[in-house]
């Protein structure tokens, strides 16, 4: 009893504070940054925080007369663990935006809090099409598998590659991946003869990769989550799967520009479709690009380094147009519909969508310079998310 009566005036408190008091902070405005800083996605966590610091570094910390602050959380991609920091960052730090989220199910796990807060979500990460979906707050400046997938499937058989075996971690990204691959390699007429799971925890790939060579298909077709793609690289190579004649192809999480260098030369003319290269030739990338490894120890900047530092620009730019006032509504429109040069290209958020429109880069690795690349050599612009498109 005692319990519910808790859970109640908690609850009613909540209600209260998310009435619209809660943003009423006089000068500052707060961004709680929730990332995976430890565990199996820490990477995503580092380069997106190394990302908004760079931003901020470089634009200045007062926007339209507001203190800009950061306050970052580490969720270790626990969903529950997001939750209860988003309750927290909203109602005792009453933040203005929440962002950062580097898996699906803990974005996901936001959305009722963005939502029910007015609260906008500025997801940096996380890439299953339907996050977006979720709340009618969520704003994305990362990518979705489908627009990866879609346009390596197009790539595929016009280059010798008819049977594939699709290889994914179990959770809706993965799911994304392999579903939107497989029709549209279908429709072009390959043929997936096999899709396997592999779990987001703990996953070894060993069993599946053996499987995979047993069934000697043309290609392999790879998504796991940033981070992951060398043990999956590695495991290939171990087997001798290229040797036997299977092309290793995916989406960009495999061949992370943050590890690539890491994988050998066993990585060299693996094919990958995404939509952010360390290596793209652009003035404003190759600007970013130094100034991330200059303030950050020669790291090199990967594809969720540029959701980050992209985010914090959708949500300097909303601070500007609003001129500092109004709340997560106000917000929320003026982040709907930006067009900008980004680091991977020229990009702007769907005001329908509110997913990001962008180019998806088709590159093989290279060795350039004495280091590993993702060196683009096609390119499919303006990709919509196909999964909205449905």
């Amino acid at each position: 009893m005692q319990k519910r009566v808790l859970i109640g005036a908690m609850s009613m408190a909540i209600a209260t504070l998310w009435s619209g008091a809660a943003f009423a902070d006089g000068n500052t405005f707060k961004i709680g940054l929730i990332l995976p800083m430890t565990g199996q996605q820490a990477t995503t966590g580092r380069q997106i925080e190394a990302a908004a610091r760079l931003y901020m570094a470089q634009n200045g910390d007062t926007v339209a007369g507001k203190k800009i602050e950061l306050i970052v959380k580490d969720d270790t991609s626990v969903p529950d663990v997001t939750k209860r920091m988003a309750q927290e960052l909203v109602v005792n730090d009453k933040v203005n935006v929440l962002a950062g989220f580097g898996i699906t199910p803990s974005a996901l796990a936001v959305a009722p809090i963005a939502t029910q807060s007015k609260t906008p979500e500025v997801v940096m990460a996380a890439a299953t099409s339907s996050i977006t979906e979720s709340s009618p707050y969520i704003i994305r400046t990362s990518f979705t598998l489908p627009q990866a997938s879609v346009s390596l499937a197009d790539w595929a058989p016009k280059n010798g590659i008819k049977k594939v075996v699709t290889l994914v971690s179990d959770y809706g990204p993965g799911i994304d991946a392999e579903k939107f691959f497989k029709e549209r390699l279908t429709f072009n007429g390959g043929q997936v003869i096999e899709s396997l799971r592999v779990p987001l925890r703990g996953p070894d790939f060993a069993p599946f990769l053996q499987k995979v060579r047993d069934l000697k298909p043309d290609a392999l077709f790879v998504f796991v989550p940033s981070g992951a793609g060398a043990a999956v690289m590695k495991q290939f190579l171990e087997r001798g799967m290229d040797k036997a004649g299977i092309r290793l192809i995916g989406t960009g999480d495999i061949t992370d520009d943050d590890q690539l260098n890491d994988m050998g030369d066993g990585a060299l003319g693996v094919v990958t479709s995404h939509h952010y290269s360390t290596y793209h030739q652009s003035p404003a990338n190759k600007k970013f690009v130094e100034a991330f490894q200059k303030a950050n120890k020669n790291l090199r900047p990967n594809f969720m380094a540029v959701g980050g530092y992209d985010g914090m620009r959708v949500i300097y730019e909303a601070l500007k147009a609003t001129k500092g006032n109004g709340g997560g509504d106000a917000l929320l429109a003026a982040m709907k519909g930006q067009i900008f040069e980004s680091p991977r290209g020229p990009v702007f958020i769907d005001a329908q969508t509110r997913d990001i429109v962008q180019n998806i880069y088709l590159r093989k690795v290279e060795r350039k310079e004495g280091q590993l690349y993702n060196v683009e050599f096609d390119v499919i612009k303006d990709v919509k998310d196909p999964g909205k498109n449905r």
